[in-house]
């Protein structure tokens, strides 16, 4: 059967929904590109934050579910930004391991002087965010180790969201984890959990993931005290996923559940 050329044409709702999609679409990626701009035009002042008129945001960064991102809810990124750096100082390093939606909110509650600064630094798969300049590395899990020498146990605290529920997704994440951590802290579980964090104690870990892969991290976190914590970790568009975030302290938001 012979279709008519109007049987092709699409309705007037489905084509004014269509036109609205790629308006949003060429938006967004008109916004992308002045930001990645300015980053390149003036790196010292995107670090600092003081005179940024026009901060990132996630809502620049369209999440792609067929490579695994999910980004946290606004409330989520900020409790655990809070926690991260709570109590640090200028000289604090601070390691965000594929969770990006935390490091730009913590970038934005430094900037309002909502949070103490420190230096935080992105590890990421997302290309994207090369955007941020000095404070981004390229990162693979399949290639846990191929990061920068300069990286190896340098940081203070590590918050780190491995992009897949498999043991071998998480196993080489945690290896990352030790690599990054400041090595006289590996190797003996916290043994005063209020003072986790400071640089002559233990580093302050978060490990958000399934709820399936709790015993994969109490395996690869159990010598430097990781925990499962009440804490509920919620995504901005939903997550079937049941989540958990692990931590190798207590506080008011992450209390230990055993």
């Amino acid at each position: 059967m012979k279709m008519e050329e109007d049987d092709l044409q699409l309705s007037a709702s489905t084509l004014s929904a269509l036109q609205e999609f790629m308006q949003e679409k060429d938006a967004r990626q008109k916004r992308f590109e002045e930001l990645k701009a300015q980053a390149e035009a003036d790196d010292e002042e995107r670090k600092n934050s003081s005179n940024s008129t026009a901060p990132v945001t996630m809502e620049d960064f369209e999440a792609d579910w067929n490579v695994s991102q999910f980004w946290y809810d606004e409330e989520t990124s900020r409790a655990l930004g809070e926690e991260l750096v709570e109590g640090a100082s200028e000289g604090t390093n601070v390691a965000l391991v594929s969770a990006p939606s935390v490091f730009v909110k913590l970038k934005n509650l430094m900037k309002d002087g909502l949070v103490p600064k420190c230096n935080i630094h992105l590890l990421e798969y997302d290309n994207r965010f090369a955007l941020f300049g000095s404070e981004f590395t390229f990162y693979d899990f399949n290639e846990p180790l191929k990061l920068p020498a300069g990286l190896k146990g340098h940081f203070d605290r590590v918050l780190v969201d491995p992009p897949f529920l498999s043991e071998d997704c998480q196993t080489k994440a945690a290896l990352t984890v030790r690599w990054l951590a400041k090595p006289s802290t590996i190797g003996d579980k916290p043994d005063r959990p209020d003072r986790i964090g400071s640089r002559e104690e233990h580093p302050r870990i978060i490990v958000c993931t399934g709820e399936r892969m709790k015993d994969v991290v109490d395996k690869m976190y159990k010598k430097a005290g990781v925990r499962c914590t009440g804490f509920e970790v919620r995504h901005a568009q939903g997550l079937s996923n049941e989540f958990r975030c692990y931590a190798n302290f207590e506080s008011a938001r992450l209390r230990w559940t055993g």
